[in-house]
């Protein structure tokens, strides 16, 4: 169903509990949020994820269905595998999915993000600048 408006969460969610599946067939980085959206909402564990290999959630959310969406044919296999996938399997898929993105929350990534920005810090003070290098080796030649 196409819906070209403006949805509230609360509009979503519904949709999210209900749907086989979820595609998010971007053809750049995009929509992360929508995949996610879709597995937080899947409590029950079931329906399937269906993702771009150029999302940047497919790299997150490795037990998605991962798709080229200009293939065609592999686009409708993974369709073919969503909706005829053992509910097992699907189960496990999403259960790993849900812990996922339960774990890599924004506090998370906050936490990576003032990480490796501490340790550029660092790095750069451990560092010789770099005038002093090309001071250092220009005198070594003169040597």
């Amino acid at each position: 169903m196409f819906l070209n408006t403006k949805h509230s969460h609360r509009q979503i969610q519904p949709y999210y509990r209900l749907a086989h599946l979820c595609m998010v067939t971007s053809l750049h980085d995009g929509m992360n949020l929508v995949a996610k959206e879709f597995v937080s909402a899947r409590k029950d564990a079931q329906g399937a994820l269906i993702l771009s290999c150029f999302t940047g959630a497919s790299h997150e959310l490795s037990d998605a269905l991962v798709v080229n969406p200009y293939d065609t044919e592999e686009l409708a296999g993974a369709i073919w595998r969503a909706l005829e996938m053992d509910p097992a399997e699907r189960m496990a898929r999403m259960q790993r999915m849900r812990a996922t993105v339960e774990a890599n929350n924004i506090y998370r990534w906050a936490a990576n993000l003032i990480g490796e920005l501490c340790d550029i810090r660092v790095s750069a003070q451990a560092a010789p600048p770099a005038c002093s290098i090309v001071a250092e080796a220009a005198s070594a030649e003169v040597l």
